[in-house]
């Protein structure tokens, strides 16, 4: 009997032993598990690791090969043979429903002439009567056709005449049929004589914050910031069928790009509900940071009820505009325009309106974003911030700050710089022009900002730039245009370096967006938004950024964009 028991003692050890080793052997389930890969993390640290294992959309652990196929077993496992992965890019300040919207309107976007922005309009109006030849679609055009023709891009600081265009070839070819060609960065239009009479615009009307420019005692169709709405609010509302429609043309486009995370710089409620449920319904896939406008229904609807967020959506901000742009001397700086003698430009509402908004938002749990592009709107909105009391651990932002004096460039209380280093680039060309010289040295300073700040969130602001992140990327560190000038980087004391800018396309602005617990990086727990590139921007020559390509996409551990299908 003794023997009996002592060998069924020694059979129960046996058999326990033998569970315990197969339960120390067996393989953790993942969804997707990724090795041989170059991965940033892009953490406090800023490790790389080989392997990445993926669950219920968030990253489970971040390794090396031999310990996370050891451990993990998958039914997606991807051997990337040594391509780079990085978390996904955040683009800090774009407008992606007003992007999105733009795909079906005329595109003015790199036209060298007036006459070449005319031809597009033309050949744009003639697509919707395609019975007709082309001589007379322009009839059709000049004598009975009502509908709004709308288009956005042109700058006429890329034309051999650098003078405002005015409306007179519009008014011959329409005269029946009212245009409005919004200029690439929204803050000025071309509008024929039709747009200005349906929007009861006339030699005596005036508008505060905005120009309605003349030529001698005529109209010139030119109309600048705040004036820029009077015709605006004249053509037909969205549906939210067409915003539907745009947003989800406009997705394809950014996850092609490795974009997982948009900040929409000024929207309404109407469009946040649109956004809302087409990312319930699971079609719309990216996250969406949404900045609400500076508008009465916003404040009525939201500072009762509070932010909003769910996991694909963030609203907890408020979008204002303090001034306008450099291109249409529309930004608000201390000293005249070079360019343009006992000229300043403006502020687009009176200063004690910003005051009094920061005072109401600091008692609210809403961050206040400001777009200031001169240095007399800088100061006055860095001014109403700390007024307002807001302190820190707000991450209150300042949207491009491009002109900045530098005896006023330290932010204190936790205020972040929103920049947008494809502005330097494309501005370059005239900034010197309509700055001066000396003035323009203090112009794009993102990495004095920087210094003072201790981060910046990088963003594009398209469709006034590229969507692309790479050009974001490579214009902050080569500080060059696509074109590789000028060949020494223009204001190179500026540049990021490389670490900085991936920084600031990920984990600094989700900081800017207090998301950065949940995404901008890649660590266990987090958000698994992540994208594999056919090359390391980190060490390729600064040139190839800009042929890098977009492999894969994840967000949520689902994938998302596959570059060829």
């Amino acid at each position: 009997m003794l023997l009996y028991l002592l060998m069924l003692k020694n059979t129960f050890i046996l058999i326990l032993a033998t569970c315990l080793f197969c339960n120390c052997t067996q393989k953790q389930k993942a969804d997707l598990l990724i090795h041989h890969a170059l991965i940033y993390s892009v953490d406090s640290s800023f490790n790389t690791y080989e392997a990445m294992a993926v669950r219920d959309g968030k990253i489970l652990e971040l390794g090396t090969n031999e310990v996370l196929l050891s451990k993990y077993e998958s039914q997606q496992i991807k051997d990337l043979k040594g391509k780079t992965v990085f978390p996904g890019f955040i683009d800090a300040h774009c407008h992606f429903l007003g992007y999105g919207l733009g795909l079906s309107k005329v595109n003015l976007i790199g036209t060298k002439s007036l006459e070449e922005v005319i031809e597009r309009v033309v050949k744009s109006s003639q697509k919707s009567l395609p019975n007709l030849d082309d001589k007379s679609t322009v009839v059709m055009n000049r004598n009975t056709n009502s509908d709004w023709i709308v288009g956005r891009g042109w700058d006429q600081n890329d034309w051999d005449n650098k003078s405002m265009p005015n409306k007179n070839k519009l008014d011959s070819l329409f005269p029946k049929r009212p245009v409005f060609l919004q200029r690439i960065d929204g803050h000025a239009a071309l509008v024929n004589n039709e747009a200005l009479r349906q929007a009861g615009i006339n030699l005596n009307t005036k508008i505060s914050g905005g120009e309605i420019l003349r030529i001698g005692n005529k109209l010139s169709g030119v109309l600048i910031d705040n004036a820029v709405d009077l015709v605006k609010t004249m053509i037909p509302k969205v549906s939210s069928e067409e915003k539907i429609n745009a947003m989800l043309m406009a997705q394809n486009n950014c996850l092609a790009m490795g974009l997982t995370t948009l900040d929409d710089a000024g929207l309404m409620k109407n469009d946040i509900d649109v956004i809302d449920e087409l990312q319930k319904t699971g079609k719309l896939k990216l996250r969406i940071y949404a900045m609400l406008s500076d508008s009465l229904p916003n404040y009525d609807y939201y500072l009762k009820t509070g932010p909003y967020k769910t996991e694909r959506l963030n609203v907890c901000a408020f979008k204002f505009y303090a001034d306008g742009a450099l291109g249409s001397r529309g930004a608000c700086l201390k000293e005249e325009y070079n360019d343009k003698k006992n000229w300043n430009g403006f502020l687009l509402s009176e200063q004690q309106h910003f005051e009094k908004k920061s005072e109401q938002l600091a008692r609210s749990n809403f961050q206040m974003a400001t777009h200031c592009i001169g240095d007399s709107a800088y100061k006055i909105i860095l001014n109403a911030y700390k007024k307002s009391g807001a302190g820190k651990s707000r991450r209150w932002r300042i949207e491009h700050a491009q002109v900045v004096n530098p005896k006023e460039m330290k932010i204190s209380d936790d205020i972040i710089p929103s920049v947008q280093p494809t502005h330097a680039t494309s501005d370059m060309y005239w900034v010197p022009e309509r700055l001066g010289k000396e003035r323009a040295k203090t112009a794009y300073a993102y990495k004095d900002l920087l210094r003072v700040a201790g981060l910046l969130a990088l963003g594009t602001d398209f469709p006034v730039e590229d969507i692309s992140p790479f050009k974001t990327f490579f214009a902050a560190v080569a500080r060059q245009d696509e074109n590789g000038f000028p060949d020494s980087g223009f204001q190179m004391e500026n540049a990021l370096t490389r670490v900085e800018a991936l920084k600031g396309m990920t984990i600094w602005a989700a900081y800017s967006n207090f998301e950065e617990k949940e995404k901008g990086s890649l660590e266990s727990g987090k958000y698994a938004d992540f994208i594999i590139l056919d090359r390391d921007i980190m060490i390729c020559n600064s040139k190839e950024v800009l042929q890098t390509k977009v492999l894969l996409t994840y967000i949520n551990g689902e994938l998302v964009y596959e570059m060829g299908k």
